[in-house]
């Protein structure tokens, strides 16, 4: 293997980019994309003087097509594997939908006397699906929806969500970008169908409430209120009270893509808590 990956204990290669020198920031991606995503974020970041560090999830993008460990503690071990290859300290971590997930299972299991700060973007926890404790939730008929479509048609499905939902593209008005649409498409079909399957489970399931609260450094939860992916209410509204040292920063009309379709906006308050 070459050196852009690590080698995790249980014999997966996860593929990472690492750019420029400074503070380190790690991004997470969501799913079922790549390190890809964060193009506009790594070089405006390389650009201001930080060091810019992105992986692709096991069995996403150019990692490993493994069969197991399509979980979130699965990906947060991978994520303490990288650090530890690239001696990580002082770091941010930023994560969108999925990706915020894992963060802040790293960042609470892994990331003691590494971390900095977390941010989480459009992220899923605490706890997306519908349960008695958590009556805000999605059905579970949601996620079966998901998985069935995924498993009939992948390649249409990872057409639909981002000319969609996704970017906010399906709303009156919407200045859709056909380039976005089919590098989400792109980023999505590189991966392995069994590990996006089961990643349903892992970002829809997944409870983060202790994860969150044992995060003790400064957390910035930045959401769309017009997500339609990852509905704010039952998200970054829940999120941010059971944090220690949480600020939520709502964007109104925004989609859960909006790190994308907006990053003119939302990269300058990336770096204002940065630097903060």
């Amino acid at each position: 293997m070459t050196e852009n990956f690590v080698r995790t204990e249980d014999g997966v290669d996860i593929f990472y980019k690492d750019w420029g020198t400074g503070q380190p920031l790690v991004f997470h991606h969501g799913w079922p994309l790549s390190a890809d995503d964060w193009d506009a974020q790594m070089l405006y970041f390389v650009n201001k003087g930080y060091r810019v560090i992105a992986h692709d999830r096991r069995g996403h993008g150019r990692s490993t097509q493994v069969s197991e460990g399509h979980d979130i503690a699965h990906y947060a071990k991978d994520v303490a594997a990288l650090v530890l290859k690239l001696e990580l300290s002082d770091a941010i971590h930023i994560g969108h939908s999925t990706g915020g997930g894992e963060a802040a299972a790293y960042v609470a299991r892994h990331g003691a006397g590494r971390v900095a700060k977390l941010i989480m973007v459009g992220a899923v926890p605490p706890l997306m699906l519908k349960t008695a404790a958590n009556p805000g939730g999605l059905p579970i008929e949601v996620f079966d929806g998901f998985r069935s479509a995924l498993a009939a048609n992948r390649a249409q499905f990872f057409r639909d969500v981002p000319a969609g939902p996704f970017y906010g593209f399906n709303r009156s008005g919407a200045e859709v970008s056909e380039g976005v649409i089919q590098n989400w498409w792109r980023q999505g079909m590189m991966g392995s169908a069994k590990a996006h399957h089961e990643g349903i489970k892992a970002f829809s399931e997944t409870d983060f409430t202790e994860d969150l609260k044992a995060i003790d450094v400064p957390t910035l939860v930045m959401h769309g209120d017009d997500d339609q992916i990852v509905p704010i209410d039952d998200s970054a509204r829940l999120a941010v009270k059971l944090l220690k040292n949480g600020t939520l920063k709502v964007y109104e009309g925004y989609p859960h893509g909006m790190l994308t379709t907006h990053a003119d906006v939302i990269n300058p308050d990336l770096l204002a808590f940065i630097k903060a």
